[in-house]
């Protein structure tokens, strides 16, 4: 809980910073001036099969409405 009051606490004096840096040199909602960028909307992932831990395959499709985590991992 510590360490998530300090987290917030230094996003809220970044925020305020931001805010008063912005103020003083008058770029307001001019977003351009501090190079921030409009973003292309997420694409939707292509369509895959995993196998689960019981070695049945499961479809991205399969989970459509579901909140589902996919974990990648390598070794090199």
């Amino acid at each position: 809980m510590r360490l998530a009051s300090s987290a917030r606490a230094c996003g809220l004096a970044a925020l305020l910073l931001f805010a008063a840096v912005s103020q003083a040199s008058g770029a307001g909602s001019d977003w351009a001036s501090i190079g921030a960028a409009s973003y292309e909307p997420p694409k939707p992932a292509p369509a895959f099969t995993l196998p689960d831990l019981a070695g049945k395959a499961v479809t991205l499709a399969d989970q459509r409405g579901k909140v589902t985590l996919v974990f990648f991992w390598a070794t090199w």
